[in-house]
């Protein structure tokens, strides 16, 4: 029998669940919308103003070319949240819970290894120039810091490079949240055949069109 003096016990309030971070190439972006732009425009006009095949041809081409430069431009990305890593690269997409993560690291290109695999991250493009910049301006501050005579009156030692910090949050987040239930589990990959179909018929149809004429 339970008395009226005995404590309720409280509901535990559910967690928040955040937003994956996502990270992309604003450079690759911006050159891609602007390569797409430029092929629609001159293939359209090719379209419009064509005599014969070449309307025809250019539409295949166009059906080839444009995933073709989404892909490697547009689609690449790359999603962080509190169980896995989910890297969307030109035809392929990764899901790798942080379990299963080996080893994140930012050489000539940024790269997981897991499961045994490894696995490039298009989205995280590494900047040699960058990475110099960064160098040059953090060797100014050092040794402006070392003419200092006071400590508070020391200038900030700039930040990394973009690529360099982007792989140092994905290890914290993979060191975080990898002992995590739902972080458990294996590495899945799926390929973006709806990326694939259209070039490879894009490709086809241009093939054929080019032998019979």
């Amino acid at each position: 029998m339970t008395s009226s003096d005995d404590p309720t016990p409280t509901p535990q309030p559910d967690r928040p669940k955040y937003d994956d971070r996502a990270y992309r190439s604003v450079a690759g972006i911006v050159t891609g919308t602007l390569l797409i732009a430029l092929s629609l425009w001159l293939g359209g006009d090719a379209v419009l103003r064509g005599s014969g095949r070449t309307p025809w041809l250019t539409l295949a081409g166009l059906l080839a070319a444009l995933p073709l430069l989404a892909a490697f431009t547009i689609r690449p990305a790359v999603f962080a949240g509190e169980e896995r890593l989910r890297i969307r690269n030109p035809f392929r997409t990764i899901t790798v819970p942080w379990s299963a993560v080996e080893h994140l690291r930012a050489g000539y290109s940024t790269e997981v290894v897991a499961g045994g695999q490894r696995f490039q991250l298009w989205a995280i493009p590494v900047s040699l120039r960058a990475r110099k910049r960064v160098a040059r301006q953090t060797a100014r501050a050092a040794t402006a810091t070392a003419r200092q005579s006071s400590a508070l009156n020391a200038p900030e030692i700039p930040p990394r490079a973009w690529s360099d910090q982007a792989v140092d949050e994905l290890r914290e987040l993979a060191e975080t949240n990898a002992a995590k239930p739902g972080a458990q589990g294996e590495v899945s990959v799926r390929w973006a055949y709806e990326v694939i179909a259209p070039i490879i018929t894009g490709a086809i149809v241009l093939a054929v069109l080019l032998v019979i004429g």
